[in-house]
């Protein structure tokens, strides 16, 4: 899986927005398979216009490193699922959520080329990982 800064970089070697498309979907076709149990109402990601599921696990650690499994029905939304993976999975909850993610979207030229619609499920899904951070910390001081 490619990193954030890998990301980053290979945007700005791509001038064109329909490459940087092209590219996203690419993204999107590295994911692995989600299966197929965990694609249900408890992990699918609300305000979404496309169906989104997500899924994390945590090391139980202090603080805790979570991980994160995602998938979508629509190409870009997957490929969008796989940028915010690369920013979040593998790090830890008080990383995750210090992280701003409008900053490194806006900073990769995703606020202004996406839909209202996809800029809302792209909310929705940083929202969802965090609140599992904020969960997997809770469980850990507990």
């Amino acid at each position: 899986m490619r990193t954030i800064d890998d990301i980053r970089t290979d945007f700005e070697l791509l001038d064109d927005w329909e490459d940087r498309y092209r590219y996203v979907i690419e993204l999107g076709r590295e994911l692995p398979p989600m299966p197929e149990e965990d694609r249900n109402e408890h992990t699918k990601v609300p305000g979404c216009v496309s169906q989104v599921w997500l899924t994390s696990q945590s090391d139980g650690a202090s603080p805790p490193h979570l991980t994160f499994r995602g998938e979508s029905d629509a190409h870009i939304v997957r490929g969008l699922v796989a940028i915010a993976l690369a920013l979040y999975s593998g790090r830890s909850a008080p990383e995750i959520l210090e992280t701003e993610a409008e900053t490194i979207f806006k900073n990769l030229g995703l606020k202004e080329h996406l839909t209202p619609q996809r800029s809302n499920g792209l909310r929705s899904m940083v929202a969802r990982i965090q609140s599992d951070a904020k969960a997997a910390m809770d469980a850990a001081a507990a």
